[in-house]
């Protein structure tokens, strides 16, 4: 009498890392579509979002792009430093001379210039037109001129310590350094950017607090969704993957908004900049974003989609378990 065989008992599969890394990527895929799919499903309530996301985007940009037009201008009228010596009204011509020669020699000093007073009475007479006011005057009220040029490549403090020197010379009644309202425009563009850089983030924030609004509402919207899949053995991981693609879509709409608006603001300002810039004379045009910008733009709309989303997955969705 034969042994019969006996039935084998059930067997556990593995499945190959290459099989979840595909099941993987085929889920973000999908994910990803129908997040999309979602948020065009609404595109007045999306068209929105994206507007409010890509204003509070557009707004710190835009003013830093300013900034940026505003400190090429001023670096085009940069020039070398000057330092105007307005000798005391005693002082005679021969003496300005010889001051003249003295400062000529100091080695921190490139060239020397003296105006004497008779010649810029003169200048002023032909520059202002008030040739019978002046000429009615018993005497010269102007004073001998003498104008300093640092030698090139000295440092900004250095230049004020030897202004500080050649008001202390005798005969010296005023020393005024040329540069002074340069650097002053140069502090004023610093403060700005540190006040575009304080808004920009505050309005970042906001970005990411409405963003964290929007998918709450839609985590609400989908609550039973959710009960369903965590039923049926869905991960976390799982169930925040779509919301994080609708942060994600969000960001990466408001952010074309914001590089969409900035273009065409630039656009209707080039050519008045130009008009203006012709009158000085000067080929000055707007810079703006350019490509790798407007690319810069998208991105941080998108990261800022996916940090508004994760802040809110993580608040919301742990409340949401089934019973």
């Amino acid at each position: 009498m034969s042994r019969a065989k006996g039935r084998e008992g059930a067997s556990q599969s593995r499945t190959d890392w290459r099989d979840q890394y595909n099941s993987w990527l085929r889920h973000h895929r999908l994910s990803a579509a129908d997040s999309l799919r979602r948020v065009l499903e609404h595109p007045w309530s999306s068209l929105l979002t994206w507007m409010v996301i890509g204003i509070a985007l557009a707004l710190p940009v835009g003013l830093n792009l300013a900034l940026d037009n505003a400190q090429i201008v001023s670096a085009q009228w940069d020039s070398p430093a000057q330092i105007s010596l307005f000798l005391k009204s005693d002082l005679a011509v021969e003496d300005a001379r010889r001051l003249e020669l003295q400062l000529a020699g100091a080695d921190n000093i490139s060239t020397t210039a003296l105006i004497p007073k008779d010649a810029a009475l003169e200048e002023f007479r032909e520059l202002s037109g008030f040739t019978d006011v002046l000429a009615s005057l018993d005497e010269n009220p102007l004073p001998h001129l003498i104008i300093i040029s640092p030698v090139p490549g000295l440092a900004p403090q250095a230049v004020i310590t030897l202004q500080e020197e050649l008001l202390a010379m005798p005969g010296i009644e005023q020393a005024v350094l040329d540069m002074e309202w340069l650097q002053r425009l140069n502090s004023l563009m610093e403060l700005g950017h540190r006040i575009v850089y304080a808004l920009g983030a505050m309005l970042v924030l906001g970005v990411a607090l409405i963003l964290g609004n929007t998918i709450r509402l839609a985590i609400e919207n989908r609550r039973e969704e959710i009960v369903i899949v965590k039923l049926v053995g869905g991960s976390n991981a799982f169930v925040r993957r779509p919301f994080l693609y609708t942060g994600l879509w969000y960001g990466v709409g408001g952010g074309v908004i914001a590089a969409v608006l900035l273009g065409l603001t630039l656009w209707l300002l080039q050519s008045p900049a130009q008009n203006l810039a012709g009158l000085y004379q000067s080929s000055f045009s707007l810079q703006g974003l350019g490509l790798m910008g407007g690319l810069n733009l998208v991105v941080l709309g998108g990261l800022l989609g996916l940090f508004g989303a994760a802040l809110a997955v993580s608040r919301h969705l742990s409340h949401i378990e089934p019973r």
